[in-house]
C-alpha cells in the first residue's frame, strides 16, 4: 500500500494542486463556506464517496475498506478563511478584498479531498473506515469543531482515532513534525470597557481619566503572568486593542481594550480568569472608573495522545523517511482541533511548505503568506497513508 499511496499522491498532484488554487481564489470567512462546502460536496459525488452535511456547513465523507467494522479513523480539514486583504501577486490570489486564506485550510482541505480519492480507489487493499471530516468556523469562537462534535461527528460510526494536519511555512516543504502531549495552547478573548462622565483635558480633576487608567491596567495586567503563575507553565496574556477617544481637548468616557489569554493548564487558566476580572475592576474602582470585564472562553489546549503520536511518528518516518520526520515546538497558539483531542486519541502535526530557495517562508496569517505547492502532494498522501497504516 505505501508504493501504491505515494505513486497515486504524485499521479494526481497536479489536479488537487488546482483545486487548492481554486478554494484559494474563493475565500470564505468563518461559518460563511457555502461555496467552498459545495465544492468539496461536488467532489465527492463525483468519485462516489457518501457524504452528510453538518453545522450548516461543514461535510463528513465516509470510505468504507475491507472489514469496515474493525476500525474507523477520522481524518479532519478545516476550510475557513481569514479576514485579511491578500497581497500575493498571484494567479489565484483571492478574488475577495478582504477575505484570504491566509493560514493554509485551502491547502489542508485540498490534502484531504486528495486522500479521499485515493482511499477511495484503493479501499479494496485495507481494511477498516476512514471518515472525512471538513469543518467551518476554525479561527473564530466558539470553533467548528465544537459544532461539529455537538452534531454526532464523532458517532455512528464513531472513530478511534483522528488526525489532522496543519502547514508550516518555517519547516521546509517534504518534512513533517510530530510532538505528544501538550502542544498547542487554550486560547480565551478578554474584552475590557473603561466608563467615567468623561470632561475637558484642561481639567482632569473634574473626571477620571480613562486613558489613564486603561494605561495603568495594561501594565498591570501583565502581573498576573509574572508574578502567579508558575514560569514553567507557559501562558500569554497580550491586550492588542486599545479604542479611546477622538481629539486632542477631551478625555473621553469610554475606553474598550481587548486581547487574549492562552495557557496549557486547565486550572491555571480559569484561575487567571478570576485574577483579570479582579484586578480590572478593583483597579479601576480605585482610580474613580467603573470596568466591564468580559472573557470569551475559547478554545482548550491541543492534546495530541503519546501513544498515537508516536506510532504515527514511525509511520511518517516509513512514508517519508526518517530524515524529514522531526519534533514540533511548542506553540502558544491555539486550533479548535482541540476539541476532537478532548474527546478521542489525537495526532495534530505539521506538514512541511516552506522552502528557503524560493523565498517561502512568511508566517500565516499574514497578507503575503504562500506555500511550496509541493506539500500538497506530500499531505494528501501521508494523510492517505495514516489512516490504513494506523492500527
Amino acid at each position: 500500500m505505501l508504493e501504491k499511496i505515494k505513486l497515486l499522491a504524485k499521479q494526481y498532484a497536479a489536479e488537487f494542486i488546482d483545486i487548492r488554487r481554486h478554494i484559494h481564489a474563493n475565500p470564505e470567512l468563518s461559518y460563511e463556506e457555502f461555496e467552498t462546502s459545495a465544492f468539496i460536496q461536488q467532489k465527492l459525488q463525483g468519485w462516489n464517496i457518501p457524504f452528510e452535511v453538518k453545522a450548516t456547513t461543514g461535510v463528513v465523507g465516509l470510505v468504507e475498506g475491507k472489514n469496515p467494522s474493525s476500525k474507523i479513523i477520522a481524518l479532519r480539514a478545516d476550510m475557513d478563511a481569514l479576514p485579511i486583504t491578500e497581497e500575493n501577486d498571484l494567479p489565484y490570489k483571492s478574488t475577495k478584498n478582504g477575505v484570504m486564506h491566509a493560514c493554509g485550510h485551502d491547502v489542508h482541505s485540498a490534502c484531504l479531498l486528495g486522500a479521499a480519492k485515493i482511499l477511495s480507489e484503493t479501499k479494496e487493499e485495507w481494511e477498516g473506515t476512514v471518515k472525512l471530516i471538513f469543518q467551518p468556523g476554525e479561527e473564530k469562537n466558539p470553533g467548528g469543531a465544537s459544532l461539529m462534535i455537538k452534531e454526532g461527528v464523532l458517532e455512528n460510526p464513531a472513530p478511534q482515532k483522528i488526525f489532522a494536519l496543519h502547514v508550516h511555512p518555517g519547516l521546509e516543504v517534504g518534512a513533517f513534525s510530530f510532538r505528544g502531549g501538550m502542544v498547542m495552547a487554550s486560547a480565551d478573548e478578554i474584552y475590557i470597557t473603561i466608563k467615567s462622565k468623561g470632561g475637558h483635558a484642561a481639567a482632569p480633576q473634574y473626571t477620571a481619566d480613562t486613558i489613564l487608567i486603561a494605561s495603568q491596567l495594561i501594565v498591570s495586567l501583565q502581573q498576573i503572568i509574572s508574578r502567579n503563575n508558575n514560569p514553567f507553565n507557559p501562558s500569554v496574556l497580550s491586550i492588542t486593542s486599545f479604542q479611546a477617544g477622538n481629539t486632542t481637548n477631551v478625555i473621553p468616557s469610554e475606553v474598550k481594550l481587548m486581547g487574549t489569554f492562552r495557557a496549557m493548564n486547565e486550572e491555571w487558566r480559569f484561575k487567571a480568569h478570576e485574577l483579570i476580572t479582579k484586578q480590572t475592576t478593583e483597579l479601576v474602582a480605585a482610580m474613580g472608573a467603573e470596568a466591564f470585564v468580559h472573557i470569551d472562553v475559547g478554545y482548550p489546549f491541543v492534546l495530541n495522545n503519546e501513544a498515537l503520536c508516536d506510532d504515527a511518528r514511525k509511520n511518517a518516518a516509513t512514508y517519508a523517511g526518517a530524515a524529514n520526520v522531526t519534533e514540533t515546538e511548542l506553540r502558544m497558539g491555539a486550533e479548535d482541533f482541540a476539541y476532537y483531542s478532548h474527546q478521542i486519541p489525537a495526532c495534530f502535526f505539521r506538514l512541511g511548505a516552506g522552502n528557503k530557495e524560493k523565498g517561502i517562508t512568511i508566517g500565516v496569517h499574514t497578507p503575503t503568506f504562500n506555500v511550496d505547492e509541493a506539500a500538497i502532494e506530500q499531505g494528501m498522501g501521508m494523510m492517505a497513508w495514516m489512516a490504513v497504516s494506523t492500527k
